[in-house]
């Protein structure tokens, strides 16, 4: 642990004009810089990881010692190990890592991107035990002990992705190997973590005011915007909070009363994990989603957001063979044939209103058809270079749009970033105002040699 490390946290409202009493929220470092105990026993010995289609994978365990039961995906990204088990789009899941070498850098004070841990449990080549950072305050294996989170090591994650590449995401559940037995029957047993309502595990309860009284550089009030969160990212809020004066609410919320309360000029729906079709608070976003658009309030959605207005205009969503995570996604500008490399993080897709379902997944999983909600059409903007799949969608006649991939990226690719450029000025356009220069970040801890 370096001297100069401490607890940084969430706050996206600091350092910006005009914000006296920013919000503040715990990161998932936290707990290692405060050095809380943890509740759980740290694991250790032989563990054993099991997949529903039959496939077997002996390993050493860490992190916590409690059970992993979820959905097996994998995310290619070779950094950004922190960012990606802090995301609440993975909440459900038991993610592995195709880069070998996990944690060589370390837990980073205030680089996460919420304030727990949500994978249900973690698979790798191998975890580093001291890792080579400045700013590091401890290991992966002491983040997921922290937060009660499972991990094992030393199985062949290269044999894993390619069984999930062939024949689909799968249930699993890893644990000792002296357990084998009690696993299997576990694994028996499991259900698809898809038909939980995973939206309103990983959200808010109640609303909160970012940067209150935030300014621009010429000390005008911006925009005030409502940010439903579905399981959003604190880097989406940070870019957010540069643009707008944001209010984060749950995604169980009511439009009428969110307008009435807080008299917003825009509207946003973040990323989130599950079935964006499901019966819970996914469908309650959607709703808020579709008035919003409908009313005609500037609006713009980010993967599962993107997915609820796919929904909310009529279109189908299904599930994909094994999803887009990682940090090197091509995606395809329509309009003007351009090609940006993208951070990803999703399981479903929506379904293409002339191709239909591409790259499936072979339980044949998708919603619905339901009548269109928001009052016009949408057309498909982007696509995946890859697949083909639906990546974007421009709402016809509406001040609205919706993207599947995180423009934000931290650690990542920042091809997309401007897509919030583009959401302001769309706004500012409405409002008939001029386009807010958008406030510079404030600086966070160095990571891999540059800049977060």
């Amino acid at each position: 642990m370096s001297e100069n490390s401490g607890r940084i946290g969430f706050t996206p409202g600091a350092g910006i004009p005009g914000v006296v009493e920013p919000f503040s929220e715990e990161d998932a470092a936290d707990r290692l810089v405060d050095g809380s105990l943890s509740e759980f026993d740290p694991a250790h010995g032989q563990g054993v990881l099991l997949l529903a289609d039959g496939g077997r994978y002996e390993g050493t365990l860490f992190g916590a010692s409690v059970v992993a039961e979820g959905e097996l995906v994998f995310t290619t990204g070779m950094t950004g190990f922190q960012e990606s088990l802090t995301d609440p789009s993975f909440a459900g899941q038991v993610l592995t890592f195709t880069w070998p070498l996990l944690g060589n850098y370390g837990v980073i004070p205030g680089i996460s991107e919420s304030s727990k841990v949500w994978p249900r449990g973690v698979v790798c080549k191998q975890a580093i035990d001291i890792p080579d950072h400045r700013d590091s305050v401890g290991s992966l294996h002491d983040l997921l002990h922290a937060h009660g989170v499972p991990g094992i090591q030393g199985v062949d994650t290269r044999s894993i992705t390619r069984r999930v590449r062939e024949y689909g995401t799968l249930l699993c559940v890893f644990g000792p190997l002296e357990q084998e037995d009690a696993l299997s029957a576990r694994l028996a047993k499991a259900t698809s973590p898809d038909l939980e309502d995973l939206v309103d595990l990983v959200s808010r309860d109640d609303d909160v005011l970012l940067n209150p009284g935030a300014l621009d550089g010429s000390g005008n009030p911006l925009p005030r915007l409502i940010a439903i969160d579905c399981g959003v990212k604190f880097n989406i809020l940070r870019e957010l909070c540069r643009r707008f004066e944001v209010v984060w609410v749950p995604a169980n919320s009511e439009f009428e009363l969110l307008v009435s309360k807080w008299e917003p000029d825009a509207f946003f729906c973040s990323n989130g994990p599950g079935d964006p079709a499901h019966a819970g608070a996914a469908t309650s976003a959607r709703r808020v989603l579709a008035q919003a658009v409908s009313s005609g309030f500037p609006t713009m959605g980010i993967c599962l957001g993107h997915q609820l207005l796919g929904l909310a205009s009529g279109l189908r969503t299904y599930k994909l063979l094994y999803g887009h995570r990682g940090a090197n996604q091509p995606v395809v500008d329509l309009m003007d044939n351009t090609v940006s490399i993208t951070s990803q993080n999703h399981g479903f897709a929506i379904a293409d209103p002339k191709k239909g379902m591409l790259a499936a997944h072979p339980t044949g999983a998708c919603s619905d058809v339901e009548p269109n909600a928001i009052d016009s059409e949408v057309t498909v903007r982007y696509v995946n270079a890859n697949d083909k799949t639906v990546e974007g969608l421009d709402v016809v006649g509406r001040p609205a749009f919706s993207i599947q991939y995180h423009p934000e990226a931290c650690p990542g690719p920042h091809d997309a970033n401007p897509l919030f450029d583009r959401f302001s000025a769309i706004v500012a356009e409405h409002l008939g105002s001029t386009v807010p220069s958008p406030l510079e970040p404030v600086a966070t801890p160095s990571l891999i040699g540059g800049e977060k």
